[in-house]
């Protein structure tokens, strides 16, 4: 490594209460530095400059998908292979691409120039099918975009990203910036109001915040809708140790991408949201961990950080984005805190929780974006305004992804509790008829065409309808798509995704996407999806982490619901 980047990651290093937590920066900025690939050699660099073992910085770096550990090729081609993308077509992308550049998955291009990958989820689930390249995504691709971006690409030139994605807000709280393409910048946003809610509770007792979030009851919007006030009431009383407030922004389940829109395009929102947030808990020291693929939006998010500490707006506080480097159990709680330290994505058995024995050994809070990008608000108007917004028990805005089967796919901000019907009708309506939907992201049992007639898209509801409102991540699948086909690319997904600590997720993963792989070559029997039933019900509420059932719930739901399409395919 040359000195520059060198001093970058001693820069970095010294950013964190441990030096050990800038491991995963430092490998990413040691394979940028090579031509995208991590080599052996430069592995030993970085933990030396660290100061850890070789073993734990390989083993940091095997363990994340977005490190190279062999060459590839200048481009790195990533064709999204997840439901949203299978349902927008990307198969189709990813067959044209291996025809056209005479490659498969995993293979380079003879001159070097290209090397195709199949992921499977990049979080732009309503402009899929999307291709990254490097660190640019390509969204709302088609066969001919891909052919004038290869071509310009043989050229030596990168063309530049084309934001197409359509969004709505009925609420105007969210969304309210997201067409104002100079909302990022500090002026613009404070023009219109911002970090005047920050001021305003800096003048007020911190318990009085808390108790302000915990009355408008804002339940968190990561997808379990646990109240966020009483989250943080949990906090210890006469702590003597730091504490630490974690921005959940590793969005990375299939169907979900509305924390982005918030980052993307209103920063100085969320960041008034942590810096009061930060202040009501008594956190001196606060990170935003971004999903890594996100490279671009956490460019944007470090430029507001630094305008708001440049403007004095955060005296009582440093922010730190953090980026991850491919992992979507990094989504968990306790893997995320993990891997902040700079480590394997392994989740942690609890109790201790977070709030008592978190990042560090030290309380620690985690929110999700969506939920601290409502504090202010709670802030501003008071907790009875809020309350104004959706059903009893389900209050304030929420925003809606719509992928799938859908005339206008996107990201759509409603009050909680709107009629799934109308969160529909604003995405253009559904394509053709309606087979099944899943409502909060692909970890929630599927709702079949006759289950969703009278749904209301809040967290009591979709309980109450056997489901889970989730992420709010919805995705339509019409007649025209098979249901074991689906099951299997959800299945595929967490098998990879599985961060193999628990036999149950790491076995059980394995074995289901196995049975159902074998049904669909017709090579499966009756026993299998009774086998696929019953190991699903075995694995629930015996992992870690929820991925276990983030996978048994929907795949059970599909095999229970729509039986008859698995059996049609035993021969």
């Amino acid at each position: 490594m040359n000195t520059s980047v060198r001093e970058k990651i001693d820069s970095i290093a010294n950013s964190y209460p441990s030096r050990i937590s800038a491991l995963i920066p430092a490998l990413d900025l040691a394979q940028r530095d090579n031509g995208n690939h991590l080599s052996a050699e430069m592995i030993q660099e970085v933990a030396t400059q660290i100061g850890v073992t070789e073993g734990k910085a390989f083993g940091v770096a095997t363990f994340y998908t977005m490190f190279n550990t062999k060459p590839i090729g200048k481009f790195h081609i990533q064709v999204d292979v997840n439901i949203p993308a299978f349902l927008a077509g990307s198969d189709k992308i990813l067959n044209h691409l291996k025809t056209s550049l005479g490659i498969k998955p995993g293979e380079t291009t003879s001159d070097g120039l290209f090397t195709l990958t199949e992921v499977q989820d990049l979080g732009s689930c309503g402009t899929c099918p999307v291709v990254q390249i490097n660190d640019i995504y390509y969204e709302n691709m088609t066969t001919e975009k891909i052919d004038k971006i290869i071509a310009e690409l043989r050229k030596g030139k990168v063309p530049e990203k084309v934001d197409e994605s359509v969004f709505a807000s009925e609420c105007n709280v969210l969304l309210k910036n997201r067409g104002n393409k100079k909302a990022t910048d500090l002026a613009v946003y404070q023009k219109n109001g911002g970090y005047e809610a920050l001021k305003k509770a800096l003048t007020i007792e911190p318990a009085e915040i808390v108790s302000m979030v915990k009355d408008a009851q804002l339940r968190g919007r990561g997808g379990a809708g646990f109240p966020t006030g009483l989250k943080w009431s949990f906090l210890p009383k006469n702590n003597t140790k730091p504490v630490y407030l974690i921005c959940n922004a590793d969005e990375g389940e299939p169907g979900t991408f509305k924390d982005r829109q918030i980052m993307e395009y209103d920063p100085h929102l969320l960041i008034e949201g942590i810096a009061i947030s930060a202040y009501a808990i008594g956190s001196k020291k606060s990170f935003i961990y971004i999903r890594g693929e996100f490279r671009w939006i956490a460019d944007i998010l470090e430029k507001a950080v630094k305008q708001a500490k440049d403007a004095g707006l955060l005296k009582h506080v440093e922010i730190i984005v953090h980026k991850g480097a491919g992992s979507y159990v990094c989504g968990d709680e306790t893997a995320l805190m993990e891997s902040l330290e700079g480590n394997r994505g392994n989740p942690r058995l609890k109790p201790p929780f977070p709030a008592i024995q978190g990042l560090y050994g030290c309380p620690t809070i985690i929110n999700n974006v969506e939920s601290l990008a409502l504090v202010p608000v709670i802030i501003e108007k008071g907790a009875d305004e809020f309350k104004k917004i959706g059903t009893v028990g389900n209050y304030g805005p929420k925003i809606y992804g719509v992928s799938g089967h859908v005339n206008k796919p996107g990201a759509f901000e409603f009050p909680l509790g709107t009629p799934l019907k109308k969160i529909l009708d604003a995405a253009g309506g559904v394509k053709g008829k309606i087979k099944g939907v899943i409502v909060g992201g692909l970890s929630v049992p599927i709702l079949t065409a006759s289950e969703i007639n009278e749904l209301k898209m809040d967290y009591d509801s979709c309980q109450k309808a056997g489901t889970m409102l989730g992420s709010g991540g919805i995705m339509v699948i019409n007649d025209t798509v098979s249901i074991p086909e689906v099951a299997y690319r959800t299945i595929e997904f967490y098998a990879h995704e599985s961060c193999g600590q628990c036999t149950p997720c790491r076995e059980g993963s394995s074995t289901v996407k196995a049975l159902i792989k074998r049904i669909l070559h017709g090579n499966g029997s009756k026993s299998d999806i009774d086998t696929i039933l019953k190991m699903c019900g075995k694995i629930k509420g015996l992992t870690l982490c929820p991925l276990g059932d983030a996978f048994a719930m929907p795949i059970e739901a599909m095999v229970q619901k729509f039986r008859h399409e698995f059996e049609a395919l035993i021969k």
